[in-house]
Parts: structure tokens; C-alpha cells; sequence
């Protein structure tokens, strides 16, 4: 039985399949950064060492090790090299503040953290030092005991961190058969990596994924998908995001692809890119492709190596599908649906899937899982997940993952949506109130605890509203404390510094009181309406 078929996939363990890819793929350019290029053979060498300095700095297997960078080679060799030690991945949003990176870092009892030296304009490193002043620990961080070593990935470091050339220098003395040899050691069944996730509780949550899953989904994704070596692929979805690193980087060592990863969401650096590169590739939210379309110098840049194109994460225009056909002539358009907690994959469009499946639908669940509706056939309910991919559970947090996860194994996605007949699901809301701002999923439990630390908030509710560039956005419903003059512009600046920009509300209505239901919770359906 093939990956395609739901089957295995044909490596035990992520640091397999980089042997594997080395092997197989030898000189082909696996990763295309600026002036940097790299083969398979190398990237293998460079992901070696970089266990090798993990196994030196004493990381044993099933320690959390995190990365908190954007998408970059390092980004690459650091989390594999981490992996192939043994690790378990744990990567962090790069639009995270301090506090929100330092609260996951501490949730998840990381021992190294990779991290990026200054990026569009902001010291990353300055920033967390902000946020874990106070503790009583001993390493870099004293408020995160844990937290041994911090590595920027930069050629200088502060005091008590390490720049990422001594780090690799340290793996020196560990030999190619001793990394060979831990990696050996790696079960199918070990956790792989680790992806936060908030919920309705406002907290992020760490959804337990294996090396097995990780491997038979993206095998599934990689055949469907129809990628092949040879391809050029343009990574922009972040290496953070399961959709970035197991659709992007895991997928590309599968088959052979170049990886060509892209920090900073920019159309005119996607443009660039797919001229210069001559890029095949290119998955991403709907945002993405329409602006890509609308764009006025489009025309002057040639586009005509694209032939793959993967989307989801929103609603997508019957309109969008038809113009990358006929105005890119994109061969391949698919659509699909994923989670973190099912390994970022549950369902997927098939190639020749009409135009109308591809806009309207998600596809039909893949090979290996089952997808059900909580309703009669053809109404709305809460969609449900069973299958390989379903995860182990959330990190260290047993009453979530009793919550989530059925006694027979089904997986309560928080979704709402439609199967057809012929099995394509339809989502067409969110029961979590969950709305996604230009690709990024943004949760109001956790935006209104945040904004509920502002000194002039006495009560707030966030909804998403519908934004033309960016899908969505959040609206802030605000009560203010007696005799404040808190303006909406305060509160939006305020937000801009305390949180990721894809949670800062947009727009700020005040109110004297929020409606709510007798046993005290917000209605948001009123909210909603009344923004309608």
C-alpha cells in the first residue's frame, strides 16, 4: 500500500527521510536563499551538524527544543538538526511579543531556543529579555528556569547567549556515527514536534504530533498535490505554521523539490521571486493569489513556470480558481482544510476535481482518516476527525485533550460544515468564533484577555468582521472603566504593542454593556448582527 493509499510512508523518522533525501537527491539544490545555495547533500551534512552541537549541549531525546525565527536556511538546519537529536520541535510565531513567546517557552519547558537576531526592525532577543526579567533561574532568561541555552542565529550575541557559529563549533567532537546512532533511536511513535495552539480558553494549547503522522500525511499531501522533483517552491506560508514546515520543508525532502523560502509576505517579493527562480509552486492563502493577481506590474514579470497552486485557510472565490487557470494558466489548482490537532491535513481536493469542488468545498477526506458532520446530510454541524492524523493530545494537559478528543477516538474539530454526497466538506463557520486575518488564525478568548489588561477596559468582546484585503479582521466591542477617555486610536496603538499585529483590532466600537445570555456569556450572534 502507497502513502497515497493512507499506507506507510516509507521512513521511521524525519531524520530518516533527510538521509534519505541526501542520498537520493545528492547534488539537486535543495534550498535557493539570495546567493545561497545548497544541495541535498549538504543540507543532510549541515542538519547533521547541527544535531551533533544539540547532542554536545546535552539536548537528550524528547527535550522540547524551540525555534522562534522567520522563514530562512537556518530556520531549516536548527529545527531539523534539533529533530534528528532526538527533539521534539517547538516553533513560535514570529509575530509574537515577548510575554506570548516567553508563556509558550515556559509551557512547553523548552531547553534551547534558536532564535533570529533582529528582524523588520525588531531585536527579538531584546524583546524576550523584556519579558522574563524577573525569575529564578540561572540561565540566559532568569524567569524561564528551564530555558539553558539561547543561540541567535546571527554572527553576535549578547552576554550568556550564543551565536550559532560557536554552537555548531561545540558539535565538532561528536562523531557522524554517534548522531546516526541517536537518531536510531527515534520510534515512529515519538513526538516529532509540538504546534500551539489557542483555544476558546484564550490560552495556546500544544497539540502532540508524532514522526509517524507527520510523515504519512505529507507523503498523502505530496501525491495528491502531484509535486515532483524538480520543482521550485516558493515557501511564504510560515515555517512556524504546520502548513510551512510539513507542506513546505518536509514535503520538498520527500520529493525532491527546491525549497525556496521567503521571510517576509510581500507581493512584489513573490513576484520577483517566481521571475528570478522560475518558481513552480506556490501554496498559500487566497490573499496571496488574488493580490498576486490584481497586482499592476504582474504583466512585466514572467510567471509562466507557476503550474501548482494549493490554498484553504478561507473562503475562495469560484472566481479566483478560474482566473489562475485562465489568466496564469495554472494547471493544477486545489483546495483543502487541515487543523494542527490532525496534523495540519484532514481533507483535500483531487487533480481534475471540477472548478466548482475545488472553490466551494475542501475536498474529501484523505486516505487514512474519516470526516463526519454532526447534523443530517446536507445541514451544518460541528465536523468531526478520526484517523491517523488525529493527535496524540494536547502537551501535559489531559482535561483539553478529554475535551477535544472522543473516548472513540474522534477529534471535535470546533468547525462547522456541510458534507456533500459525494463526501466533499463545505466549512462554513467556526463554533470557537475563530476567524482568520489574511491566513493567520486569530482567537477572540485570547485577544479580549488581552485586551482585558488595558487599565481603562472594564469589558470587551472581539468578533471578526469581513475585510477586503485581509479576509477578516477583528472589531473590538469595548465598555470602558468610569471617567476613562480611552479613544479607539489609544486602544489600537495600546494593542500594537502588546500583541502579534494579526490579533490588534482594527476597528473599536465602545458600549455602555455587552449582551449576554443568562448564564453570562457574551452573544456574539447580537454582535455580530448588529455589525450587518
Amino acid at each position: 500500500m502507497s502513502a497515497a493509499d493512507g499506507g506507510d510512508a516509507g521512513w521511521g523518522s524525519i531524520p530518516e527521510l533527510v538521509w534519505s533525501a541526501a542520498e537520493r537527491y545528492g547534488e539537486r539544490e535543495a534550498v535557493a536563499e539570495g546567493r545561497t545555495r545548497i544541495s541535498y547533500a549538504d543540507l543532510g551534512e549541515r542538519v547533521e551538524r547541527a544535531a551533533a552541537a544539540c547532542m554536545a549541549r546535552g539536548v537528550e531525546p524528547g527535550d522540547r527544543v524551540a525555534v522562534w525565527a522567520p522563514n530562512t536556511l537556518d530556520w531549516i538546519v536548527s529545527a531539523l538538526g534539533a529533530v534528528t537529536a532526538g527533539a521534539v520541535l517547538v516553533p513560535l510565531n514570529t509575530r509574537f511579543k515577548g510575554a506570548e513567546a516567553a508563556y509558550i517557552l515556559q509551557r512547553s519547558r523548552a531547553r534551547l531556543l534558536f532564535v533570529t537576531g533582529t528582524f523588520l526592525g525588531t531585536s527579538y532577543v531584546a524583546s524576550l529579555r523584556r519579558a522574563t526579567t524577573d525569575g529564578p533561574g540561572d540561565g540566559p532568561l532568569p524567569s524561564l528556569p528551564h530555558l539553558e541555552e539561547v543561540v541567535v542565529l546571527a554572527d553576535d550575541a549578547p552576554e550568556n547567549f550564543s551565536t550559532w557559529k560557536d554552537f555548531l563549533a561545540r558539535g565538532e567532537a561528536v562523531l557522524s556515527s554517534e548522531v546516526r546512532a541517536r537518531a536510531a533511536t527515534i520510534a515512529p511513535s515519538s513526538p516529532s514536534d509540538i504546534i500551539y495552539t489557542s483555544g476558546t480558553t484564550g490560552r495556546p494549547k500544544g497539540a502532540v504530533i508524532t514522526h509517524a503522522q507527520t510523515l504519512r500525511g505529507y507523503a498523502i499531501w505530496s501525491e495528491l498535490a502531484g509535486l515532483r522533483e524538480g520543482d521550485r517552491y516558493l515557501i511564504v506560508n510560515p515555517f512556524f505554521h504546520t502548513f510551512g514546515y510539513k507542506a513546505g520543508i518536509i514535503a520538498c525532502l520527500m520529493r525532491g523539490a527546491t525549497m525556496v523560502p521567503q521571510p517576509v509576505f510581500s507581493v512584489d517579493t513573490v513576484l520577483a521571486n517566481i521571475a528570478a527562480e522560475r518558481i513552480s509552486v506556490l501554496p498559500g492563502p487566497p490573499t496571496l493569489h488574488q493580490s498576486l493577481l490584481d497586482h499592476p506590474s504582474r504583466d512585466t514579470h514572467d510567471l509562466s513556470a507557476l503550474r501548482l497552486v494549493v490554498t484553504g485557510a478561507a473562503v475562495v472565490p469560484l472566481r479566483l480558481v478560474e482566473r489562475l487557470r485562465s489568466e496564469l494558466h495554472i494547471s493544477t489548482v486545489l483546495t483543502a482544510y487541515g487543523l494542527s490537532e490532525a496534523s495540519g491535513i484532514v481533507t483535500m481536493c483531487r487533480r481534475g476535481d471540477p472548478p466548482e469542488t475545488i472553490a466551494l468545498t475542501s475536498g474529501r477526506a484523505i486516505p487514512g482518516t474519516e470526516v463526519r458532520v454532526l447534523a443530517e446530510p446536507g445541514s451544518p454541524g460541528e465536523v468531526l476527525v478520526r484517523g491517523f492524523n488525529v493527535m496524540r493530545g494536547y502537551y501535559e494537559d489531559p482535561a483539553e485533550t478529554a475535551a477535544a478528543i472522543t473516548t472513540d477516538g474522534w477529534l471535535r474539530t470546533g468547525d462547522v460544515g456541510v458534507l456533500d454526497e459525494a463526501g466533499n466538506l463545505r466549512i462554513t463557520d467556526r463554533i470557537k468564533d475563530m476567524f482568520i486575518v489574511g491566513g493567520f488564525n486569530a482567537y477572540p478568548a485570547e485577544i479580549e484577555q488581552l485586551l482585558g489588561l488595558h487599565p481603562d477596559v472594564a469589558d470587551v468582546a472581539v468578533i471578526g468582521v469581513p475585510d477586503a484585503r485581509l479576509g477578516e479582521v477583528g472589531k473590538a466591542y469595548t465598555v470602558r472603566r468610569p471617567g476613562s477617555t480611552l479613544t479607539s486610536d489609544d486602544l489600537i496603538a495600546w494593542s500594537r504593542r502588546e500583541m502579534a499585529n494579526y490579533k490588534v483590532p482594527r476597528e473599536v466600537e465602545f458600549v455602555t454593556d455587552l449582551p449576554r445570555n443568562a448564564s453570562g456569556k457574551v452573544l456574539k450572534t447580537e454582535l455580530r448582527s448588529r455589525d450587518h
